[in-house]
């Protein structure tokens, strides 16, 4: 496909005389360059045949609209972009762009096609691998150093929006470390144009290097206003060996929730308020609890490094390897301490997740998801975006609540119950198991409710 022609920037200078010269700045090099590894990819899946319609008696005065029910299957089609990282064939893109599809094809911009296989995904930072089915050889592109990227600098992206594909883009990094509630945020901002498509696309700095992967933008009508985020390639790239190594992410888990010290907290404890977290939540019997972290405890520092925020812990727990230990510097009632953690695996349960119309992730109210009348989830990054549930939120989220129970009119979709009956609440199978308990008592459920704290007994 023909490259979109990349804009220029002009400048003019004055030579010795007077006479004037322009200086050419512009991307054409980068973009022949790059294009070659960069690829369009199209997915299809097939929807259930039922087309939702009722079947109406033989007989009755509305049997005539029997005709219009259809058992044709129907195809959902979506669109995004990737790129390659080996000459083999492997391809990064994001997980929505490819989420429960059941053909994926990749298309590069010299028109050759390829069917690909998925070799591995991670909603939870939205990142895929996909494997050419092919035995040829591919250009490519390598990964470079996130954090050596500054605001200012001048970045490219190129992608496949609205299907053009081969589309190139060009602005500045306008802001580093963004969030939107994910677990592991840790977006680069930009001014480049990205729209519906370029999903899974390169962000490539000045180098040629792929310095992060474009997955959402900020707008409120759909389409670019200028307020672009990608996942850093220092994040990526280590999602990206996981996937490739065991088809899934390994991450690192000590069973602790954190939150950032308030100044006046802070000042309590004589600290200038620059860094440090709050232990607002230990899971029992998790490692924190084991290495005998408790609820109010203010961490100081990381394995000898002062921890930044709280925000920086769960991407440095998720970073280490599994069975390794932390060390961690502590002050409880004044008191500083040292405590070792040894760090266990994160258990990701993405399986109550199905593909919505728009390739986002969505939440599904299957029965073996259903407690006391709510159908209830893990939280996603996208559900945290839909719901708007607060950063601080842990716990299963409620999406569906049946209009028969008595949870019905108490309970809100959304809602993010936090404990049941006073413990806390990680998982499905934690709610279930303490639901189950109860019997026929009602269980009181402390819920965060956008950020506000409510507390509701329910019966089965």
């Amino acid at each position: 496909m023909r490259l979109i022609a990349v804009l220029a920037l002009v400048t003019s200078a004055l030579l010795p005389g007077g006479a004037a010269a322009q200086v050419v700045i512009g991307f054409a090099d980068l973009a022949e360059r790059l294009s070659p590894a960069v690829v369009n990819i199209y997915t299809q899946q097939e929807l259930n045949r039922e087309d939702g319609l009722p079947f109406f008696p033989e007989g009755s005065a509305i049997e005539r609209f029997n005709q219009y029910r259809s058992d044709a299957p129907r195809i959902a089609n979506s669109l995004g972009s990737g790129f390659v990282i080996d000459e083999s064939g492997l391809v990064v893109t994001n997980h929505h762009v490819i989420d429960e599809a059941d053909f994926v094809q990749v298309a590069f911009s010299d028109g050759r096609t390829f069917e690909a296989e998925i070799i591995g995904t991670d909603p939870v930072t939205d990142l895929a691998v996909l494997q050419i089915q092919s035995e040829e050889r591919f250009p490519h592109v390598e990964f470079g150093d996130s954090e050596a990227a500054r605001v200012g600098e001048l970045v490219i992206a190129i992608g496949n929006p609205f299907g053009l594909g081969g589309s190139l883009s060009q602005g500045v990094i306008s802001a580093r470390g963004r969030e939107t509630g994910g677990r592991y945020d840790d977006y680069i901002q930009t001014d480049v144009a990205i729209n519906r498509g370029n999903s899974g696309g390169p962000l490539f700095n000045m180098d040629g290097e792929v310095i992060g992967v474009n997955t959402q933008i900020l707008s409120p009508t759909g389409v670019s206003i200028g307020i672009s985020l990608s996942i850093p390639s220092n994040l990526a790239e280590g999602v990206v060996q996981q996937l490739v190594e065991f088809g899934e992410t390994r991450r690192g888990w000590i069973g602790l929730s954190v939150r950032d010290l308030s100044q006046s907290l802070a000042e309590s404890y004589g600290l200038d308020g620059s860094y440090g977290a709050l232990v607002s939540r230990v899971t029992r019997d998790g490692p924190a609890a084991e290495a005998g972290l408790r609820q109010g405890d203010v961490i100081l520092t990381f394995n000898g490094e002062p921890l930044e925020n709280s925000r920086s812990l769960p991407r440095l727990v998720a970073d280490a390897d599994i069975g390794s230990t932390l060390t961690l510097d502590i002050i409880r009632a004044d008191e500083r301490q040292t405590l070792d953690v040894e760090v266990g695996q994160l258990q990701e349960d993405v399986a109550a997740t199905v593909s919505s119309g728009d390739g986002l992730p969505q939440a599904t109210g299957n029965d073996r998801n259903r407690i006391l009348g709510m159908a209830v989830t893990n939280i996603t990054p996208t559900l945290r975006r839909r719901h708007q549930i607060h950063p601080d939120a842990s716990g299963v989220v409620v999406v569906d609540v049946s209009s028969d129970s008595r949870a019905f009119g108490r309970i809100r979709v959304g809602d993010v119950i936090e404990q049941a009956e006073f413990n806390p609440i990680e998982t499905v199978a934690d709610l279930r198991r303490i639901v189950d308990g109860a019997g026929d008592r009602a269980v009181r459920l402390q819920i965060n409710r956008a950020g506000q704290f409510v507390m509701e007994a329910v019966r089965s």
